[in-house]
């Protein structure tokens, strides 16, 4: 593979430099060393090449066995230097054979981020004298093949956070850094964090399409070996790819798993203790998807297209004079008044309603006064959690019955 970018150390004996240089043949390169060796490089290395690099630059450090020194260099002169060159990160290889061992610290240091390519080759010569490393023994690694799984775990406890779009910024670095044979299973993880993403956003039919190619794809990588709890965690996909296809597949306009999903989705922002305003609404949002699919399910109403002569008699003249929406003409529910008519039904959930309405008012209102309702007071988190609890009871609803986010732990 062509060599874009090199960074390598030079010290007094240029011909170590000079037969890298010659064997990698890269588009750019700088050179890292110290002001009295800048003209090794004027004299001795850039006649020795036949081809000049489009591009090159050094990095001067005033001190060639200070860690710090040369650290602080790097730190200033590496990443501006890059942007300016336009190189990706993984597009720089470190050759690291003529550098003192403060040099070589920070040029691993420094360079992981931009580089997947450490070079170090022996200081042997050939017959004529110069180093070759073509006939020396040498190594290449990529520092990212190490380092993976400590990456891996930052990325996981994104996902385990809720942080998706970090989780899956995470892997795809890890998918374009490590080396091959690892590649298809940071490719997967990508997919599976992206899914979860545009479910937590409600976008189903996007989450089920990259949850089923990112299961395929990690059950694939997983027969070639993986890290620890790879079978776990694709079984607790798998059950959520199902869950997913209840919503997406199912034809019904009205769906009692999408109340599900809502619940769960509050519960797992309540839980994490971020986000207990929007929580809540979404918690709402699930107690009214559930009153939807009850009405509709038992008894033919819509909430927002309601039939008055399918209500009580006496709801009949209330809807007729506080549900019309002048826009379209029809008659539309708002919460309080399907659970309402619930009970007048007759209905289990709506007579629960009933009973408990006294203890949830006092939380409705808190809701109502908080920043997301039409007041100015955070609201507290054990509010939250008292409605959600009174919601599982009013509903019939248990915790068994919620879609549960996978834990990554990989």
């Amino acid at each position: 593979m062509p060599t874009k970018a090199l960074l390598l150390a030079i010290q007094s004996d240029p011909t170590p430099a000079i037969a890298i240089l010659k064997q990698l043949n890269p588009e750019m390169v700088c050179f890292f060393l110290e002001e009295s060796c800048k003209q090794v490089v004027e004299s001795e290395v850039h006649p020795a090449l036949s081809q000049m690099p489009r591009c090159w630059d050094w990095i001067l450090t005033s001190d060639r066995e200070s860690l710090p020194t040369c650290h602080k260099a790097l730190a200033q002169g590496l990443s501006p230097l890059l942007m300016q060159w336009k190189v990706a990160p993984g597009e720089l290889a470190i050759d690291l054979t003529s550098a003192s061992p403060a040099m070589a610290a920070a040029l691993t240091l420094v360079g992981f981020p931009f580089s997947s390519q450490i070079l170090f080759f022996s200081s042997g010569r050939s017959q004529e004298g110069i180093a070759n490393p073509s006939t020396q023994s040498g190594t290449s690694e990529n520092p990212w093949d190490e380092e993976a799984p400590r990456i891996r775990q930052e990325a996981c406890h994104a996902f385990n956070q809720g942080w998706y779009d970090a989780s899956t910024h995470t892997f795809r670095t890890l998918e374009h850094r490590v080396s091959g044979g690892s590649k298809p299973m940071y490719r997967a993880l990508v997919d599976i964090a992206q899914g979860y993403g545009h479910w937590e956003q409600f976008q189903y039919r996007s989450a089920w399409e990259k949850l089923k190619s990112g299961i395929k794809a990690l059950e694939l990588a997983s027969v070639w070996g993986g890290p620890p709890g790879m079978d776990r965690v694709i079984k607790t996909l798998k059950d959520n790819l199902r869950f997913l296809e209840s919503i997406v597949l199912d034809a019904k306009e009205i769906k009692h798993s999408l109340a599900l999903d809502l619940l769960a989705c509050a519960k797992r922002r309540g839980d994490r203790g971020r986000d207990i305003e929007i929580a809540t609404r979404v918690l709402f949002r699930g107690l009214e998807a559930a009153a939807q699919y009850q009405l509709f399910h038992q008894y033919q109403l819509k909430s927002w297209d309601i039939t008055i002569d399918k209500l009580p008699n006496y709801m009949q003249e209330t809807c007729r004079t506080c549900y019309l929406n002048e826009i379209d003409g029809k008659y539309r529910f708002p919460l309080l008044a399907q659970f309402q008519a619930l009970a007048g039904l007759g209905d289990p959930m709506g007579q629960r309603f009933k009973t408990e309405w006294p203890k949830m008012k006092s939380l409705f209102d808190a809701a109502d006064h908080a920043v997301l309702g039409y007041g100015f007071e955070s609201l507290k988190a054990e509010r939250f959690h008292q409605l959600f609890e009174l919601t599982m009871k009013l509903t019939g609803i248990v915790a068994s019955d919620l879609p549960v986010f996978p834990a990554l732990k990989l």
